[in-house]
């Protein structure tokens, strides 16, 4: 059993934030069970927390960037890859600023600034989600896979054309390896692209070695000159014989490669909880990766809804709420011990002491109405007719009962009983099913009937 982790105690670094230019203290700090990620702006009087969640997302054009009431925290999929990789579930990050700080455009450094704070085993079991069938989003280039894997894994390609980046694979086969092999990964960009921004006045944060830097324009003595100015930066400008600015070392050969995994890595732990599954994905970013995140819960939460037998064959009270429109008091079924989709069903009713009906049917000497056991079959064949495995049920469709036929009573049903409701489809055609039920009592019957049903919207 996994459990849930923590950091050790309180720490904290200091930073520019790359698209506000903004120097900014981030501060990670213990947080209890069940307490998630949740980013506070510690700059606000009211310190407002935004929980690290794809429901709070609210811009993806150059990072995730998340917002609750106006109040945003930009840039947070490094940091969030570094949790992701770390495993650390609870989680209190402090912002001095609306942006997380660039650092060296890799995730490491908040990996550092965790495990100096240290692991701390936690009580409570950590929950994964887990899907059981492919997701896929494709839009235009871009593509994005998630496929059923009792562990996480990512394989990710990216296709530039660009001779310093050009088609590039990589994959996470394990988290294990996230420390060595992904999270040092800085991000990239190209010059021609940086230089267009800053000209805006965006990226004030950003300097010509902040990130891999693809030199995709020609580097004359003006443009130099240009540059320097633009950026108010003082260091070498050349050209790399490598593709990138002033021939930076790469630390990996497909550096930028294991970045855009890094990024998939943070977003999707947005989810709130770690994902078992293997993600296949081609020329992806931010957009994309919270799209798929959002049909991932979209899927999990569809499967929630979903009425299936549970390891013993059985269906249970809350599945049974979810196909019959009854309630209490005159929901005549309380567990399915075996079903097969119009044709068979086994049911059974717990009759106790406390059943409304009691009050007022022979109080001295009390007997379940042999009309409400006639109900507990109908309700019983209603299941049998609606029951979909592993469906989510329609909430449109209903039960009307049409008829009943050869009822008989047999034997009374007292307090404390449990009535086993038996029904067979004798016959069923153009939404209208013919079935026999049987109410049994310790192997002994005590109703029989026969009903008309018809099945459908």
């Amino acid at each position: 059993m996994a459990l849930q982790h923590t950091i050790g105690k309180s720490i904290s670094l200091t930073g520019t934030g790359l698209h506000t230019g903004v120097s900014t203290k981030v501060s990670l700090n213990p947080a209890p069970e069940n307490y998630g990620i949740r980013f506070v702006r510690s700059d606000l009087e009211s310190k407002p927390e935004i929980p690290a969640d794809i429901d709070y997302v609210v811009d993806l054009a150059r990072g995730t960037t998340i917002g609750k009431d106006g109040v945003k925290v930009y840039s947070i999929e490094h940091v969030m890859s570094c949790f992701a990789g770390l495993g650390v579930d609870n989680c209190r990050v402090e912002v001095g600023a609306q942006e997380i700080p660039l650092m060296d455009g890799s995730a490491m450094p908040y990996v550092e600034l965790v495990k100096k704070a240290g692991l701390v085993e936690q009580k409570e079991e950590r929950e994964y989600l887990s899907i059981d069938e492919p997701l896929m989003y494709v839009k235009g280039d871009v593509a994005l896979g998630v496929f059923p894997l009792d562990h996480f894994r990512v394989t990710l390609e990216i296709d530039y054309n660009y001779p310093a980046l050009g088609a590039q694979y990589t994959t996470l086969f394990t988290l294990d390896d996230y420390v060595k092999d992904f999270a040092p990964a800085r991000t990239f960009c190209f010059l021609s692209e940086i230089e267009k921004l800053r000209e805006k006045n965006l990226i004030k944060g950003g300097s010509l070695d902040s990130a891999l830097v693809v030199q995709d324009v020609d580097l004359t003595s003006d443009h130099v000159d240009y540059m320097r100015k633009l950026f108010n930066y003082q260091g070498p400008i050349k050209a790399g014989e490598n593709g990138f600015l002033n021939n930076t070392t790469l630390r990996f050969y497909n550096e930028p490669c294991r970045h855009k995994a890094l990024d998939l890595i943070g977003d999707l732990y947005l989810l709130g909880k770690p994902l078992n599954a293997h993600i296949l994905a081609a020329r992806t970013g931010h957009a994309a990766n919270i799209e798929m995140a959002k049909r991932i819960r979209s899927h999990l939460k569809k499967k929630a809804k979903a009425v299936t037998l549970d390891d013993n064959g059985q269906l249970n009270h809350d599945d049974i709420l979810k196909i019959l429109p009854h309630r209490y008091p005159f929901l005549m079924v309380d567990k399915v011990l075996e079903v097969e989709t119009g044709k068979r069903i086994v049911a059974v009713k717990n009759v106790s002491f406390n059943e409304p009906f009691f009050q007022g049917h022979f109080p001295g000497n009390p007997i379940m109405p042999g009309v409400l056991q006639v109900e507990a079959i109908a309700q019983a064949a209603g299941i049998m007719g609606l029951y979909k495995k592993g469906a989510v049920p329609d909430p449109d469709a209903k039960v009307l009962f049409m008829g009943v036929d050869n009822a008989r009573f047999r034997g009374m049903v007292r307090p404390g009983d449990v009535l086993r409701i038996e029904v067979d489809m004798l016959q069923f055609r153009r939404g209208t099913g013919k079935f026999e039920g049987k109410c049994y009592v310790d192997n002994k019957l005590v109703c029989e009937a026969k009903g008309l049903a018809m099945f459908g919207k």
